[in-house]
């Protein structure tokens, strides 16, 4: 992953950093005219971070009371994720 500075990208890196970060500013970035990623407060991170968690827990508890469902090994699973 490439790291920069946001002063050597361009000072209006850092203008536009600081509405994001201090006044919670949410800015879309095109390329084209193509929507490419978002800048968000790093709040909003983390609330999407736990909205992601919670939307997994209740997946896998959906997946657990499953009669029909074949439980997968912790193991296994890391393993083939190569985490192993």
């Amino acid at each position: 992953m490439n790291r920069l500075e946001a002063n050597s990208v361009s000072k209006g890196f850092s203008e536009t950093l600081n509405r994001v970060a201090l006044e919670g500013e949410r800015i879309i970035l095109q390329r084209r005219g193509k929507d490419m990623a978002v800048l968000i407060p790093i709040e909003d991170l983390a609330l999407l971070e736990q909205i992601e968690d919670t939307l997994d827990a209740a997946d896998a508890a959906d997946r657990l009371s499953d009669p029909n469902e074949t439980p997968v090994a912790y193991e296994s699973v890391r393993g083939d994720l190569g985490l192993d």
